[in-house]
């Protein structure tokens, strides 16, 4: 048994825990640039706790999912304000550009020398700034990954800027900070956080240690997510979907993704597709798809075993198979009222270049299976 894990330097899960990061915070720097969504006010309250504590604070919103320009503009504003520690709070598109802004601060040059795909590849020679991440929804997972998901509008793809060093020196998983996410975005989120338990369980890559937080997460949120759509302010559920989306994160960050964010990326850089919705119109299709190709091609293979495991999981019931788990995500998606890809502009001519895209993608390295185009086609075109 041999595996390579790691995660954020230390993690604060629990209600009301926020209110710990001040004094934390405080003892990585002396003035952050503070990272928020589009909505910098719902912040305001916890940038006036880092003030009240002694850290001078520089704020800078991101209206929407990070970009390569964005990155730089936010490492020089970084710069220029003598920022020596970059906290982050909102989802995972703040989290993203938090972590890449700085990964910036500390590496001199653009952040295309170091972005895979579309860049030059090349390492980050320095440590990142202190960062602080501090997730408001129950999704991503970056407070506990090493990558940065960053769009480039002219290339019309997203791509990551990645390295070990960029893992948050403190993740704060707050479930109180959730409470007021409307439905939409918690099943988004949620869904995505899903995908990032079953993904990583089924990869090529799973180990041993990511298989422990695979099978809690699924579990809690496999019971927790038909709730928090219903009951936003349920807190039992608000912190398992906190809980699942966290071992997520450490999951994936160890083990890979598989199909479904092999197509996130390219859909995501080509139309103005939220992450999270993008995974939720495939998951299922993706699931079925990968299910039969298994079935077909690998019948004995640990993955087909593992997604009747899943099954079983998900449903509660001891004699699930896969295909029982396909339909009760069907279901899931059918209740969350997940809109089709249709919904952003995709259509049936952008199917080629989208399987094209994810083919190359890097989460696509981890599916259990290799996939042929035309399977890849099925799972878009069944998206749409």
């Amino acid at each position: 048994m041999r595996f390579d894990f790691a995660t954020a330097a230390r993690i604060l899960f629990g209600e009301g825990i926020v209110r710990e990061v001040p004094a934390a915070a405080r003892a990585m720097g002396t003035r952050a640039l503070v990272v928020t969504g589009a909505n910098p006010g719902r912040a305001a309250p916890l940038i006036a706790s880092f003030a009240a504590a002694g850290l001078d604070c520089l704020p800078f919103s991101v209206p929407g999912e990070p970009t390569v320009a964005l990155v730089r503009t936010g490492a020089v504003c970084a710069r220029d304000g003598r920022c020596d520690l970059v906290i982050a709070i909102g989802g995972g598109s703040a989290i993203d550009a938090g972590k890449a802004m700085a990964a910036m601060l500390t590496n001199t040059g653009d952040p295309l020398d170091y972005l895979e795909v579309i860049g030059r590849g090349q390492p980050l020679p320095h440590a990142s700034a202190p960062f602080i991440a501090i997730p408001t929804t129950a999704g991503t997972g970056s407070e506990v990954t090493r990558n940065a998901v960053l769009a480039s509008p002219e290339h019309r793809v997203k791509a990551s800027l990645r390295s070990a060093s960029m893992l948050p020196r403190l993740a704060v998983v707050d479930p109180e900070l959730t409470l007021e996410l409307p439905p939409a975005i918690t099943a988004s989120t949620g869904l995505d956080a899903l995908t990032q338990l079953i993904e990583p369980y089924v990869s090529v890559r799973a180990n041993p240690m990511t298989d422990l937080f695979c099978t809690e997460g699924i579990r809690r949120a496999a019971a927790a997510l038909p709730q928090v759509w219903k009951d936003g302010h349920n807190r039992e559920a608000r912190a398992g979907m906190a809980w699942a989306s966290l071992l997520g994160g450490l999951a994936l960050a160890n083990a890979g993704l598989g199909a479904v964010h092999g197509f996130a990326a390219p859909v995501g850089g080509m139309f103005p597709a939220p992450h999270g919705a993008i995974c939720a119109a495939v998951l299922p299709y993706a699931l079925e798809v990968n299910v039969r190709a298994l079935a077909t091609r690998a019948p004995e293979s640990r993955a087909l075993r593992r997604y009747h495991e899943v099954a079983r999981m998900l449903t509660g019931s001891p004699h699930a198979t896969a295909s029982d788990g396909v339909r009760w995500i069907t279901q899931l998606c059918r209740q969350l009222e997940i809109p089709p890809l249709r919904t952003y502009g995709v259509s049936a001519d952008d199917v080629p270049i989208l399987v094209e895209k994810a083919a190359q993608a890097s989460s696509m390295k981890g599916n259990p299976i290799p996939l042929t185009p035309a399977e890849l086609s099925e799972i878009v075109a069944r998206a749409i």
